[in-house]
């Protein structure tokens, strides 16, 4: 009867303890936050990634009230980083701007990927489109896009492709280039795309696919050639660069994308303060103006949602993993 007892009270503290913690949750999430966030970024300083993310968490760490610490992670085209992310505590103090390749083109190209985009992480809100431009070092032969897809056909065996890393942005839209071209020409992986457009400007390397972000200074300042922008328009920032159907070659669209993701389980209410702190910068006319110099594309406010993030990792992975699983 006494061990009967003991049990009954431990099962009644458990019951107490368990009804203590499910009302502690309601109340920390309506106090967040109450220290500073650290915002993961998969690739080096520099790169079009974390260019963004500063800009937008700049303004969001105004709305909430802490800072929000930007932490450079790289490796294996951001997949290092974003295993990390999706195993951190889902209390809303850790998060990752991730993109396409992070988030659903890694599917596809990493058969035993320790996370799935969808499975692992909740959806927080996007920050910008970005689209893709062909480039390649100032002294490369090629005049125009016709040269450059003929040039690359006749010497694929000796032209080399710089990328971030299998997986990201600059590979993944590099391999949807190379498809279309039907050739298989060397890659040269960096640890983030800052390094890879640092060998591209060195003249190091002899083309690459990069995001708008990382390359208007450069092509603006006569260090690197751009052919043509993988758009259906020009880009106001870049106009005078023609898009690859202007230039010959509309069988090549692409754009890439930058977001905010929280660990699964996250609260639903953190989510959607990191939303509307998401919502308040991309509204705000300084972040609007920095993002828009640098030739992204600001999404519209249907497209801010987490569910319509959500909706943008599942429609990615299904559009990509046909075009990379052959090359994974």
């Amino acid at each position: 009867m006494k061990l009967y007892g003991r049990r009954s009270m431990a099962g009644g503290c458990l019951a107490i303890l368990a009804g203590l913690v499910a009302l502690a949750a309601p109340a920390q999430a309506q106090n967040y936050p109450t220290r500073s966030i650290t915002m993961i970024v998969p690739f080096a300083a520099g790169g079009p990634t974390d260019v963004i993310a500063r800009i937008v968490t700049g303004h969001m760490a105004q709305t909430l009230g802490q800072a929000i610490i930007i932490e450079n992670v790289v490796g294996a085209g951001g997949t290092t980083a974003t295993t990390r992310a999706s195993k951190a505590a889902n209390d809303g103090y850790t998060l990752i701007t991730g993109h396409m390749g992070t988030h659903a083109a890694s599917v596809p190209l990493y058969p035993k990927l320790a996370y799935h985009p969808e499975k692992d992480f909740e959806p927080v809100g996007l920050l910008a489109g970005t689209p893709i431009l062909i480039l390649a070092r100032k002294d490369f032969a090629p005049k125009d896009l016709k040269e450059f897809i003929t040039y690359v056909k006749a010497n694929e065996t000796k032209i080399n492709a710089a990328h971030a890393g299998v997986g990201s942005v600059s590979n993944v839209s590099c391999e949807l280039l190379n498809s279309v071209l039907g050739v298989k020409p060397v890659g040269v992986p960096f640890n983030g795309t800052g390094p890879a457009m640092n060998a591209l400007v060195a003249g190091q390397v002899d083309y690459m696919c990069d995001q708008i972000v990382n390359a208007v200074p450069q092509i603006n300042g006569g260090t690197i050639k751009a052919y043509a922008i993988a758009t259906a328009e020009r880009n106001p920032s870049l106009p005078d660069v023609p898009t690859t159907t202007e230039a010959g070659l509309p069988a090549f669209q692409a754009q890439a994308w930058n977001a905010i993701f929280a660990p699964k389980g996250t609260p639903a209410p953190i989510v959607a303060k990191l939303n509307e702190a998401i919502v308040k910068a991309l509204d705000d006319e300084t972040v609007k103006k920095r993002l828009l110099e640098l030739g992204s594309v600001i999404p519209g406010p249907k497209d801010r949602t987490p569910e319509a993030l959500a909706a943008l990792v599942k429609s990615e992975i299904a559009k990509w993993t046909p075009v990379l699983k052959p090359a994974g």
